[in-house]
C-alpha cells in the first residue's frame, strides 16, 4: 500500500493506508458507531454535513472544523463550527490557492504543522495567523481511489503541531464516514428533485392538454420547446406555467 507523510506527499502504488489508532480505539469506535447512526438519521445533506463537524469536535482535539464540499470542481461551504473557518475558506475561494484547494485537487492530506513556518502558500498562511490559527488539516472526502473529491473535511487548532499521528488516523476515518454518508445525501436530495421536476412538469402538461386538446406528447413538446428556444430549464418553463398560466415570452 502506499504511504503518506504529513505534507500529503503519496508514493505511488495506490490510495493512502491509515495508520493504527493505538490505545484509543475502543473509545474512539464507539463515537463512531455514534456519528454512523446519526449521520443516517439526519435528514438531509445540511444535516449531514452539521453532524460531520460536530463529531469531528468531539473526536479530535481541534479548535474549528468544517467540511467544503466539490460541486462541479469547485468548492462550496455547506457547514462550519466557527466564523473563523468559513473565513479560512473564503480567502481560498478568492485567490485560488492554499491547502483547501490543494487538497480537493490532488485528493491527499495535507497538514501545516505550523502557518508562522510553512512556507507553502505564504499569502495564506499569514492571513490564518491573523486569524489565530496555527496548524491545519485537510483531508479529502473520497468514495474511493478512481473516484472525484467529494469534498475536503478541514480541521484547525489555535497551537503549532496540533495533529499527530492518532489524530490523522481519526481524521481520515471520519472523512470515509462523511464521504458515503455526504454521497448518499446527494443521491437522495438528486431524487428528490427529480422526483419534484417530474411533478411540476406533469402538472403543466396537463394545463396544456386542457386548454389545447393535446395529447401527452405534444403537450411535452410544447414544453421542451418553449424550454429550448428560451434557453430555460423544462423545470422552470413548467413552474412558470403553473404559476402564471401562460408560457415565458
Amino acid at each position: 500500500m502506499a504511504q503518506m507523510d504529513r505534507t500529503g506527499d503519496m508514493a505511488a502504488g495506490g490510495p493512502p493506508e491509515l495508520p493504527a489508532l493505538g490505545p484509543v480505539d475502543v473509545t474512539h469506535a464507539e463515537v463512531f458507531a455514534r456519528l454512523a447512526v446519526e449521520m443516517h438519521d439526519a435528514e438531509g445533506l445540511e444535516e449531514t454535513i452539521d453532524s460531520v463537524v460536530q463529531f469531528a469536535l468531539q473526536a479530535l482535539d481541534c479548535s474549528y472544523a468544517g467540511v467544503a464540499l466539490s460541486t462541479r470542481g469547485r468548492p462550496e461551504i455547506p457547514a462550519v463550527t466557527d466564523s473563523v473557518v468559513a473565513e479560512i475558506y473564503q480567502i481560498q475561494l478568492d485567490t485560488g490557492d492554499g491547502p483547501l484547494v490543494a487538497t480537493m485537487r490532488d485528493q491527499v492530506t495535507i497538514s501545516v504543522c505550523d502557518t508562522t513556518t510553512d512556507s507553502r502558500w505564504p499569502k495564506w498562511a499569514a492571513r490564518v495567523r491573523q486569524l489565530g490559527v496555527r496548524s491545519v488539516l485537510d483531508v479529502p472526502l473520497l468514495l474511493g481511489p478512481e473516484s472525484s473529491t467529494v469534498g475536503v473535511l478541514g480541521l484547525y487548532s489555535r497551537i503549532p503541531d496540533g495533529f499527530g499521528a492518532d489524530d490523522e488516523a481519526i481524521a481520515q476515518i471520519l472523512a470515509r464516514h462523511a464521504s458515503v454518508a455526504v454521497a448518499n445525501a446527494r443521491n437522495l436530495q438528486n431524487l428528490t428533485a427529480a422526483a419534484d421536476a417530474r411533478k411540476v412538469v406533469g402538472q403543466a402538461m396537463g394545463i396544456l392538454m386542457e386548454r389545447f386538446q393535446l395529447d401527452a406528447d405534444r403537450a411535452f413538446t410544447v414544453l421542451k420547446r418553449y424550454s429550448q428556444d428560451t434557453n430555460v430549464k423544462l423545470r422552470d418553463v413548467a413552474q412558470e406555467l403553473i404559476n402564471t398560466r401562460s408560457l415565458p415570452g
